[in-house]
């Protein structure tokens, strides 16, 4: 029996994180050039029902039942088991592997588990379309987030820009013009359950403020569609870093973000912004030809990594 293998890209959100809860859009796009995989093969000599993790990401090897019952492998895999109310399935051995750190706002959680569901489902002869992935992967979501806003599984499961708003209809943006942005890791792990529990406290404690802020960000959003599918990106570079001082208003940057997003418009960016839950993860920074020169410069200035991505509409030969 040959073994069945899915890819899933990351996701940076370029604008609307944190506001999207609240009704405001939001704006994704996948990053092709970080990857999660997993790699479903039977188990010749296997128990009916035995299935092994191996994922050496994070150390684990492990059969499947002695992961604790809210462990995100585990999860991802009784999910499909669960949705097509299996008895038993055949013995496998999964294999995981991720480009991505963890908690850096690249949406690793999701990448993981769009391609675990997906290689597991083929593994039991399931097909399953993207949008039916992306409802498993969200409820995965949950457990892992709290209240996630759905938009890490959307554009994850599609591998398309989405714009977004939360229980509306999801539209996939046309790139007039490809752009690019830096990805910069702080190597500080987000907490983006916490950044969201977080907001919601300081929003039930001061409503109105909030909801100023929040609106803010959606206009901010909406103004960036238009400027993205109209084909003049560089626009976007002053209302990244709005987005950035509204996302530090509301409580969700670090020091050592701020620190890397001044030091990246010292260096010649166009603009630059937390990505992500914050708390620590990645910001993004929009670039030009000089992309190598400012990346250089941020880790000189205490970057992790960095990794350059182009936006533009989705290569359907992938």
């Amino acid at each position: 029996m040959p073994a069945f293998s899915a890819t899933s890209p990351g996701k940076i959100i370029l604008f609307g994180e944190h506001a999207v809860v609240y009704g405001e859009p939001a704006i994704a796009v996948p990053v092709f050039s970080t990857q999660a995989k997993a790699i479903v093969s039977a188990r010749v000599q296997g128990k009916p029902g035995e299935i092994w993790i191996e994922a050496p990401d994070i150390s684990l090897s492990a059969p499947l039942d002695q992961l604790d019952i809210n462990h995100h492998l585990r999860a991802a895999i009784e999910i499909v088991i669960d949705d097509k109310d299996l008895d038993q399935v055949p013995s496998c051995k999964i294999q995981i592997t991720s480009e991505m750190p963890p908690s850096s706002g690249l949406g690793s959680s999701a990448a993981i588990s769009i391609s675990l569901i997906r290689a597991f489902s083929a593994f039991l002869g399931i097909r399953l379309n993207d949008e039916k992935v992306s409802d498993l992967a969200y409820e995965l979501e949950k457990i892992h987030h709290g209240t996630p806003s759905g938009i890490d599984n959307t554009v994850i499961s599609h591998q398309k820009p989405v714009y977004y708003r939360k229980g509306k209809p999801f539209d996939f943006l046309e790139i007039g013009k490809e752009f690019l942005v830096l990805i910069v890791y702080s190597g500080i792990p987000g907490n983006t359950r916490e950044a969201v529990e977080g907001v919601r406290d300081r929003w039930q404690n001061e409503p109105d403020r909030y909801n100023r802020i929040f609106s803010r960000i959606g206009e901010i959003t909406q103004a960036a569609k238009e400027i993205i599918e109209t084909g003049n990106p560089d626009q976007l570079g002053p209302m990244m870093n709005e987005n950035h001082e509204l996302l530090q208003e509301i409580g969700v940057s670090s020091p050592e973000l701020d620190h890397l997003v001044s030091a990246a418009s010292e260096a010649g960016a166009l603009g630059a912004k937390l990505s992500g839950g914050g708390l620590g993860g990645h910001i993004i920074a929009l670039v030009k030809s000089d992309a190598d020169h400012i990346s250089g410069k941020l880790i000189k200035k205490g970057a992790v990594s960095t990794l350059i991505t182009p936006v533009k509409n989705r290569d359907f030969n992938r």
